[in-house]
């Protein structure tokens, strides 16, 4: 299997269950489900270590005792952490309210500046993800393209993201104003942001499924049914499964139905990583 670096966070999250949907100016009751892992680099990462694949994780954390249970928790479960960095604030947890159909409402204070070295030998993996706000992102990335699958998310800021797979969800892509029904206004934007090298730019949209654009063509995938219980980490999952199918060479379109089948896992499951549902579905599929 193949050597993966991920550029992304690690997180506490907290899980605070609702009695019903949330609504401006109304009172909720809620449980305290605890803590448990979470962030891209735990709910991406931990499906590529499923799949057999050695997952290295770049991500800052502080210098507390939360900090040393995540960095333990996400050790235990395979990540490689060696490259993460510590500063001396304390690790927030972040709120996740959920709500009982399954929806998620995100709650965090503004992270710490996290700045980036220099870029490592981008040889020594197969492939970079990038899900993150560092400083440097696009140097590493830029470090990588020759040698490695680049495969990113688009930034909230379209900040410029070097890669040859781009992902974003429509909604987002609605929240920078892009026509999300024009394939070149989309395709140019793409290439705005992940310049020439930029193979496919991918669109989400959550149960209407997803859309990979070139310059050419638009080729769509259907969603996966699944029963919803818990929609954290679906984005995340589908990263993962669609990283895994690209580095097993398959087409574009299996490897987003790859990353669908496992986005439909994940929300399927009460967390926030991938469960044991998505470790038993591919010891059978492999």
């Amino acid at each position: 299997m193949s050597n993966i670096l991920l550029l992304a966070n690690l997180n506490c999250d907290r899980v605070l269950q609702l009695d019903r949907p949330l609504a401006t100016g109304g009172r909720h009751y809620y449980a305290d489900n605890g803590r448990r892992l979470g962030g891209g680099g735990a709910n991406t990462g931990l499906g590529l270590i499923y799949a057999g694949h050695k997952v290295a994780l770049v991500s800052q954390v502080g210098n507390d005792k939360t900090a040393d249970w995540l960095l333990a928790e996400a050790s235990i479960q395979g990540l490689d952490c060696s490259l993460l960095q510590r500063n001396d604030l304390d690790t927030p947890e972040l709120l996740l309210v959920m709500t009982p159909d399954g929806e998620r409402t995100i709650i965090r204070p503004q992270r710490p500046v996290f700045t980036l070295g220099a870029a490592p030998d981008m040889s020594q993996w197969q492939a970079l993800y990038i899900n993150s706000s560092a400083v440097g992102c696009e140097r590493w990335a830029q470090a990588a393209l020759e040698s490695t699958l680049v495969v990113a998310q688009l930034a909230k800021d379209s900040r410029c993201r070097p890669c040859h797979v781009l992902v974003s969800s429509k909604s987002d892509m609605n929240n920078q104003g892009i026509n999300t029904n024009n394939h070149h206004d989309i395709w140019q934007y793409g290439l705005q942001i992940a310049g020439d090298q930029l193979r496919h730019f991918i669109i989400t949209d959550g149960e209407h499924g997803a859309v990979a654009y070139n310059q050419h063509q638009a080729i769509s995938v259907a969603a996966v049914a699944a029963s919803v219980i818990d929609t954290t980490g679906a984005g995340d999952a589908f990263a993962s499964g669609l990283i895994h199918g690209l580095l097993a060479n398959q087409a574009i379109a299996q490897a987003m139905t790859t990353g669908s089948e496992w986005a439909a896992i994940a929300v399927a499951t009460a967390s926030s990583i991938p469960g044991v549902e998505l470790q038993q579905y591919l010891i059978n599929s492999y």
